[in-house]
């Protein structure tokens, strides 16, 4: 196995260690838990387009559709409805408030509990969605689902950054991105069978099959073991030593653990994590915390991943044409996931960044063309040749990649390893819940923004990729290769958060400063 042991640029420090099979082992169990956010977003989509399902919950939208399909209402409108939102976008309200509560028991219990408290709510969110009868069965099931899922993307990864050699901290923590991938494909996949079903009864077992990543993640979270700095927070601390040794394949972590006790000591000083965020060390820390995030759901990814085979129905498709296009966007979305496992420790995160950002940016453009051209403002193209079919999921796929290699994996992976452990969970909990809150917005208004804004959604998208690009070049430094502990030392060489953190924030051996650490 490749050695860990490396200078660090920050503070000249190197932790001996080996990528072990048994953190790799842990950290592939620990990433499932990306499985059930990645179904649910998969699953959505999917069964909104499956007529039986809309014919039973949603029939005014079964009506416009077949409207459109005769050409009678505009094929951008087709999907207008405020509950079928609410279906859709409950879930990610539900995941805001959750992943709050979760900081508290993640910090308390460990991050390993946390994660079956996920699998929990999710496994019964999936049972109520399978087996509903009325609207509100629907939205009861995607809050449950919602509650799991603010768990398990609290925990999940912050369990990776701090169980992976730092060295590989990227490629590990990816592998929380790489499963939520692999589950959208699932469900893509099991949606273009499904809907197959005579009888009409397959969007059952699309919600229901929930159950599968549900269980995966309770069970799996019973056989790992806890994060030693979760391990030293609750005073285990024997336990936590020989857990360091037997994660770094070597006996010498004395460097190590000192810091990781230090660090915890610290961080029992502060009283209060969450108002002791607004100090003004933890400027850039809050910062990344929300704008990240934020930016992230701004992409415009969600869009395209939770109403892929909506959208392309909506842009001419047949049923099956669109449950398949979706597959094959899924099927780049894990693809291009590889690329960044491979290449985020590597290149750099702001390289994967900035990258990305170009990518997206040009592809929204010319998806914008594309449509603007054939459909127009009424949104009634007629008939839609082949050759334009496959220059839109092109350039889709594109775009998906751009997304899977950069904002999509290093949207969790770099704000999970820059909070120091007095605020990590606190920190973390406000990353997990802006996500929510913008997921939520944005699966709350797209259907609406697509009816009025037509091919312009793809424009108003882009130009946010643009600003976000932007703030990535001017205000995120990179974090490639820099122990989890030592990473307030990135903050002081950088040309602006510099003025907010002094030379006594951070010292190298506790991650906080000690005598200033009471709010």
């Amino acid at each position: 196995m490749p050695a860990v042991g490396g200078m660090d640029r920050g503070t000249g420090k190197a932790y001996p260690g080996n990528l072990t099979p048994y953190v790799s082992v842990t950290c592939i169990v620990a990433a499932m838990g990306g499985l059930i956010f990645g179904y649910d977003i998969g699953i959505s989509g999917g069964v909104t387009s499956m007529a039986p399902f809309l014919h039973k919950f949603f029939p005014s939208v079964a009506h416009k559709q077949e409207e459109a399909s005769n050409g009678k209402t505009n094929q951008y409108c087709q999907y207008n409805s405020e509950t079928l939102t609410m279906f859709t976008s409950s879930l990610y309200l539900a995941a805001l408030l959750s992943s709050l509560v979760a900081s508290t028991v993640t910090r308390k219990f460990g991050r390993k509990l946390s994660m079956m408290f996920g699998g929990l709510l999710f496994l019964a969110g999936a049972l109520i969605n399978g087996f509903a009868q009325a609207v509100w069965m629907l939205i009861l099931g995607r809050i449950f689902l919602g509650f799991g899922i603010g768990f398990a993307n609290q925990s999940v990864p912050l369990y990776l950054s701090e169980m992976a050699p730092y060295r590989y901290r990227g490629a590990l923590n990816i592998g929380f991105q790489l499963s939520i991938t692999i589950g959208i494909l699932i469900a893509n996949v099991l949606n273009f069978y499904f809907a197959k079903i005579k009888g009409g009864w397959g969007w059952r077992l699309s919600l229901g099959g929930a159950m599968v990543p549900a269980l995966i993640i309770t069970i799996g979270s019973l056989s790992l073991p806890d994060t030693p700095n979760s391990m030293i927070e609750r005073g285990q601390h024997d336990e936590a030593r020989t857990k360091l040794q037997r994660i770094r394949g070597v006996d010498d972590v004395h460097e190590e653990f000192n810091d990781l006790v230090a660090a915890s000591e610290a961080s029992k000083l502060v009283e209060h994590p969450w108002r002791n965020l607004l100090q003004k060390k933890y400027r850039p820390h809050l910062t990344v915390a929300i704008l990240i995030p934020f930016f992230q759901q701004l992409t415009g990814i969600n869009v395209i991943m939770f109403y892929a085979p909506v959208l392309f129905n909506t842009i001419g498709f047949g049923a099956e044409a669109s449950l398949m296009s979706a597959v094959i966007t899924g099927g780049v979305n894990v693809a291009a996931t590889l690329v960044s496992i491979y290449g985020v420790d590597k290149w750099g995160r702001r390289f994967l960044f900035l990258e990305g950002g170009v990518q997206m940016l040009i592809c929204q453009a010319v998806v914008a063309a594309c449509i603007g051209a054939k459909f127009g403002i009424d949104g009634n193209p007629g008939e839609l040749p082949r050759w334009y079919a496959i220059v839109v999921v092109l350039f889709i796929c594109i775009y998906v990649s751009g997304f899977a290699w950069s904002w999509g994996p290093l949207g969790w992976l770099v704000p999970s390893e820059i909070f120091p452990l007095e605020i990590r969970s606190a920190a973390q909990s406000i990353n997990v819940s802006v996500n929510m809150l913008f997921t939520f917005a944005v699966a709350q208004v797209f259907l609406n923004m697509l009816c009025h804004l037509k091919f312009g959604l793809f424009l108003f998208f882009a130009f946010f990729v643009m600003v976000m690009s932007i703030f990535v070049y001017f205000f995120i430094p990179e974090t490639k290769g820099i122990p989890i502990e030592e990473m307030g030392q990135v903050w002081k060489k950088h040309w602006y958060w510099s003025r907010y953190v002094g030379e006594h924030d951070f010292v190298p051996n506790g991650g906080v400063e000690m005598g200033k650490a009471k709010v």
